[in-house]
């Protein structure tokens, strides 16, 4: 029975791929095609693309119940109130530590292969909008103006602190037992269920999001950008089975480096395709109960991970400060770089991923920082660079988020969690 039902996923993960690529094949034979000024005289395969957003924004609308239950729930639940602080406390410092260690490995890549040789020159520069001030990003990371500022995707972070205290709230007016504890418990398992329908059709959602991709900018790629993507795309599969096997043997032992293989690869499609790491957190919850993982352990650490844990986007935020101090010619070198880089990297990957009214938040902090009196000229080639790299960057963020688990299995549940895991599924 266990074989069959591990046949069946991988069947499933077989034909959701089969559709990424024949989207990107019709994609490639149907391209987009502009005239001089910009204006789409041939749609091509970018047609397709409503039926792609079907599935994203039906993801979208389960995701919010789902974090407020699944949060609600864990902390509603926990006999333990130290248990719950011991899992936010090391949740939080394994995403820190991971996302410097991302950064420095990309640092390193960058003075080996630098991703611009050339400084460039008549670089166009773009309005660069409005941006909420420092004091409003602090005041969005943990607020919404009010509730139905909550019931959206864009207040994730605001969203989780409203949970944790909510199911605090609960754990002191009767815990589990109270009529709202069963409640929430009983919803996260419904939005479950209600994940499992909706990725029935996940094989025409990708087939089309991949032939609007391909159709729109498979052509967009100058010498430059194509230099920083070849270093960063491989970059990324590497670091999921170089780094994320260490992760898992450290949190899990060779069991964990094992069943880590057996069911990262639902996550790591899903947010290639979806190119969303919010969107990834039911598939990573189902990876995550499928593994033996602590419901109360994945509850917290998922959701959190899905706008903190951004080794991806430490990768690319490390990438794209390279590839503007060569496009300035600057020198891009040193212990005091590393350090400023490093930090920048962890700033605005993990510490301000997620925060509402912020607009493009880490490429402003990049800005702001390194390339102050040349903003509007380094502003948009940030922003491209951004574009051209989040779906290996989401995929190492969302993946990640599920490894980083093991991580804080060990620390919560002690060094043989997943041995006792296993032992009690062979049991049942």
């Amino acid at each position: 029975m266990e074989k069959k039902s591990v046949a069946h996923n991988y069947a499933f993960l077989a034909v959701m791929l089969g559709a990424m690529v024949l989207g990107a094949v019709v994609g490639w034979l149907n391209p987009v095609v502009e005239d001089a000024d910009g204006n789409v005289i041939q749609a091509g395969a970018s047609v397709l693309k409503p039926l792609g957003t079907v599935f994203i924004n039906m993801m979208f609308c389960i995701v919010v119940p789902m974090v407020f239950a699944s949060i609600s729930s864990a902390v509603a639940n926990m006999q333990s109130r130290k248990r719950a602080g011991k899992i936010m406390g090391t949740t939080v410092l394994t995403f820190v530590v991971t996302g410097a260690i991302a950064a420095v490995i990309m640092y390193v890549l960058m003075q080996i292969f630098p991703p611009v040789l050339t400084p460039w020159n008549d670089i166009p520069a773009e309005e660069l909008g409005e941006y909420a001030s420092l004091s409003t990003m602090i005041v969005n990371f943990f607020t919404a103006e009010d509730f139905v500022g909550l019931l959206s995707r864009r207040a994730m972070l605001p969203l989780i602190v409203f949970s944790m205290l909510f199911g605090f709230a609960v754990n002191l007016n009767g815990g589990k037992d109270s009529p709202v504890g069963k409640f929430l418990d009983d919803l996260t398992g419904v939005m479950l269920k209600f994940v499992k329908i909706v990725t029935y059709y996940a094989p025409i959602a990708f087939f089309s999001i991949f032939a609007d991709l391909v159709a729109s900018y498979g052509s967009q790629v100058t010498e430059s950008y194509g230099r920083a993507l070849l270093v960063y795309y491989p970059l990324c599969f590497i670091y999921i089975f170089t780094a994320f096997p260490l992760f898992a043997w450290f949190g899990g032992g060779k069991l964990g480096v094992k069943s880590m293989f057996q069911h990262i690869a639902r996550p790591a499609i899903v947010s290639l395709g979806t190119c969303s790491s919010v969107a990834t957190i039911p598939t990573n919850m189902e990876a995550a109960e499928d593994t033996g993982i602590s419901k109360d352990v994945s509850d917290m650490v998922l959701p959190l991970g899905a706008t903190m844990h951004m080794d991806g986007s430490c990768f690319s935020c490390v990438l794209k400060i390279a590839f503007v101090f060569g496009v300035f010619g600057k020198d891009f070198g040193g212990i005091g770089m590393l350090f400023s880089v490093v930090l920048v990297a962890v700033l605005s990957s993990v510490g301000m991923s997620g925060v509402p009214g912020g607009g493009y938040i880490g490429e402003y902090i990049i800005c702001s920082i390194f390339f102050a009196d040349q903003m509007e000229l380094a502003f948009p080639i940030l922003v491209a660079i951004g574009n051209l790299v989040d779906p290996p960057a989401t995929m190492i963020n969302s993946a990640g988020d599920y490894v980083v688990s093991f991580i804080v299995s060990r620390f919560v549940d002690g060094k043989d969690w997943l041995k006792n895991a296993l032992a009690a599924k062979k049991e049942a």
